[in-house]
């Protein structure tokens, strides 16, 4: 049996239903989509069934960095976070400015991290081997970009407006337009991934992902804020987004805590 839009907007109400009754029933506040969330069926295939694999650094503190990515400030070029400017001609759609801030839970700057951010383009396809969007590519556009975060934690993008896109996992699945964020901390074991959302998405009550956080107030800090003082005449449209790595304004992360 085919799976449909309204069976996942059935699942994704009782989902909402049972966390407003946990809250009555006086539970604590969920910031974070539980790994089993089950209108999003991904979710479930990843959910772990076995417990953490435990790596002995009693004897080498870096022994779990071995295997992992490194990066150093040299390896950041000026153009890496100008999405529109890493090809020879100019990307097709509407040019936008992504900027905020990376704070701890006191709201104080987190500085010289490094900040990656991926997406489809204005179509909604990915330049990506495994991507099954029949839309087009756009050779002006790879979709990726990165960046350190200055003194006062503040990181800066010009890039393009993605496009939403079919996912397939039930009939009808359109996933809203939205960024990919990595945040890389001091070492790869604390990366970090999220998503940045543009407000006023028509897609919101739809899609399963931005639905598994079930609190509103948490699920709202994952939408942009238009602001006109990050827009450049005649060029971008500006959006404003900030990064809370903790604490009770925390900003939802992937695979939760």
């Amino acid at each position: 049996m085919t799976l449909t839009q309204h069976d996942i907007d059935q699942e994704i109400a009782a989902e909402h239903a049972a966390y407003e009754k946990r809250l009555a029933d006086g539970g604590p506040v969920e910031h974070h989509p539980r790994r089993d969330y089950a209108p999003y069926r991904s979710s479930v295939l990843r959910h772990p069934k076995q417990p953490p694999v435990t790596i002995d650094v009693s004897k080498d503190p870096e022994l779990v960095e071995l295997a992992s990515p490194a990066f150093g400030e040299r390896d950041i070029t000026e153009i890496d976070n100008d999405l529109t400017r890493q090809h020879h001609g100019e990307p097709i759609g509407e040019r936008i400015t992504v900027s905020g801030r990376l704070l701890d839970r006191d709201g104080r700057p987190v500085r010289g991290q490094l900040v990656e951010i991926w997406q489809a383009n204005s179509a909604g396809r990915y330049a990506h081997q495994r991507e099954q969007h029949d839309a087009p590519l756009d050779p002006n556009f790879t979709g990726v970009g990165r960046t350190l975060t200055d003194d006062e934690g503040r990181y800066h993008f010009t890039t393009i407006q993605p496009g939403p896109y079919p996912w397939r996992q039930h009939l009808n699945a359109w996933r809203p337009a939205h960024i990919h964020f990595s945040l890389f901390g001091t070492a790869f074991t604390q990366r970090l991934v999220t998503q940045m959302y543009f407000p006023s998405d028509p897609l919101f009550p739809y899609d399963p992902i931005i639905q598994s956080v079930t609190d509103d107030a948490a699920r709202q800090r994952l939408v942009a804020t238009y602001d006109h003082s990050l827009s450049v005449p005649e060029f971008s449209l500006g959006y404003h987004w900030d990064i809370v790595l903790d604490g009770p304004n925390a900003t939802w992360i992937e695979e939760g805590r």
